[in-house]
């Protein structure tokens, strides 16, 4: 599969792969897949449980900013409450000393760490309270309860009469405020801010967090305090990976893994490892041989040992049919000899029965036809004995050593008196009996064709490589076979036939050179010798 389809099919292609794994990784990962929905189930149970402990602590976190702010407004608003009243007494009567003792109470039971406070006239001078070196009650904004944070120092409130006649401004230490906003039920370590709404740059910090983790998240919760526009912020840092969170979601993986891997050693001891020591047996088996019961016992599973005990009652049938095979090969050996025997004496027999008739023919005639029938028995013979030579091998006939035993043949049964001479040219080729039949007859037919338009003729074969390994060119060429009328007479009387028959059976077309004096056709060949 190429890139292209293997990204059309990555389904296909990731089957293949594990296709081509080992049978106890293809197991092992077979495990993980079928034990993988629990471990999921687990770790998304895990992830629940730490998801509703984060809701549990939020909810904890936002009841500790309720709790701190309304501490906060209560403190603020009590003492702006008191610090308006008697701003607004000593607006009628600055030299009323009962409400300027009353408001320095309200302010002095908080402490010494507490809030001190000021108030002034139009003019700026101080009709009760103490200086407040933080901030002038001038430098503040007039009209109702304002607010100013003073970085790391604490928080100034602020406000004016009605009439414009006094103005008061208090001031809140940072020490008091975190007293004041400590929540009482809240134990975790927290942040905790005092800011001006919409205004992001005046922030105190009440509390900071004892450490601040790279992996954690800061959830927060606001409470409005409904005074000078000032709100109250807390959050927490929340770890991601707690030492708790870790192990709960560790321990669904790790009993995921350690599953699949027992079960992978299970399978591997009972399955996987009998059947690959039975397949090594059964690989090194050698026809006679039988497997040692011993080594079947000694596998675990049951059904295992009765798969080696069918092949072991395999091997045993397996023997008696070869021994019963290998005494039918004997005779059929022996039988096949036997007939070749017979059928060479009797190739023999009517050679020589065709010998002794045409020694007693009286005319030309009949002599010449014994010795063109004796010719052909010699061809097939010669064919016979060198195809049993090669059965053993069952390689194919070398076609060099038929031809040339049939020109050695043809020559010895010439008439007396003809000079005919044989020229060969034969590559090492090897065909089927088939093929060199057909090959015999039509030499023969050829020879016997140049013989009769002139007896002294000399003659030319050959065979050489064709156009393909399989395949070989037979010639056989000669000036008798040039074209002339005796040519014509001779093949119109039977030679034609004869040859036109053998190259069907040999399956090409021959074809001839009348110029040159050649028959030419494509053979089949087994090979080279």
């Amino acid at each position: 599969m190429n890139d292209s389809a293997a990204r059309r099919h990555p389904g296909s292609t990731l089957g293949a792969r594990i296709a081509r794994m080992p049978t106890g990784a293809k197991i092992f990962v077979i495990l993980l897949a079928v034990l993988l929905p629990f471990a999921i189930v687990a770790v998304l149970a895990t992830l629940s449980t730490t998801r509703q402990a984060g809701q549990e602590a939020s909810s904890q976190l936002r009841l500790a900013a309720q709790e701190s702010g309304r501490h906060l407004a209560i403190e603020l608003v009590g003492d702006m409450t008191a610090l308006i009243s008697a701003m607004n007494a000593l607006g009628h009567d600055p030299a009323d000393a009962p409400s300027c003792a009353r408001a320095i109470g309200v302010f002095t039971q908080q402490g010494v760490a507490g809030p001190t406070f000021r108030i002034t006239d139009r003019s700026g001078r101080t009709l009760c309270g103490d200086s407040l070196p933080i901030v002038s009650p001038a430098a503040l904004p007039g009209g109702p309860v304002a607010s100013r944070i003073v970085a790391d120092r604490g928080l100034v409130l602020s406000v004016t009469s009605a009439d414009g006649a006094t103005r008061g401004a208090a001031f809140f230490p940072i020490a008091f405020l975190r007293t004041i906003a400590k929540p009482s039920a809240f134990s975790g370590d927290y942040t905790e801010t005092l800011r001006i709404i919409d205004n992001d740059a005046d922030v105190l910090v009440l509390r900071e967090p004892a450490a601040n983790s790279v992996l954690a998240v800061h959830p927060a919760e606001k409470t409005i305090l409904n005074i000078g526009n000032l709100a109250v912020g807390m959050s927490t840092s929340a770890s991601v990976f707690t030492q708790p969170i870790l192990l709960s979601l560790l321990v669904p993986i790790v009993m995921w893994l350690l599953a699949a891997a027992v079960a992978w050693l299970v399978v591997d001891r009972m399955l996987v490892r009998p059947l690959r020591s039975l397949r090594t047996q059964i690989a090194a088996y050698r026809p006679g041989e039988t497997i040692d019961p011993n080594m079947l016992r000694a596998l675990p599973a049951q059904e295992i040992r009765e798969l080696g005990e069918t092949f072991r009652s395999l091997s045993r049938t397996l023997i008696l049919h070869e021994a019963g095979l290998a005494e039918g090969l004997v005779r059929q050996t022996k039988l096949t000899r036997e007939v070749h025997h017979r059928v060479k004496n009797n190739l023999q027999v009517i050679s020589s029965l065709i010998n002794l008739h045409s020694r007693s023919a009286q005319a030309d005639e009949a002599m010449l036809a014994y010795a063109s029938i004796q010719r052909r028995v010699d061809a097939l013979s010669v064919v016979h004995r060198h195809h049993f030579a090669e059965m053993e091998d069952n390689r194919g006939l070398a076609l060099r050593a038929v031809i040339g035993e049939l020109a050695s043949n043809i020559r010895a049964t010439s008439p007396e008196g003809a000079r005919m001479s044989i020229l060969l040219e034969i590559e090492p080729f090897l065909v089927s009996q088939d093929v060199a039949i057909a090959i015999a007859f039509l030499l023969t037919e050829l020879i016997e064709l140049a013989t009769r338009i002139n007896p002294a003729a000399q003659i030319r074969l050959s065979v050489r490589a064709g156009e393909t390994p399989m395949a070989a060119i037979l010639r056989t060429s000669s000036p008798a076979l040039v074209e002339s009328d005796a040519l014509k007479e001779a093949l119109g009387q039977r030679y034609a036939r004869v040859v036109e028959g053998l190259s069907r059976q040999l399956r090409a077309p021959l074809h001839h050179d009348p110029l040159t004096g050649s028959y030419e056709i494509a053979i089949p060949v087994t090979g080279r010798d």
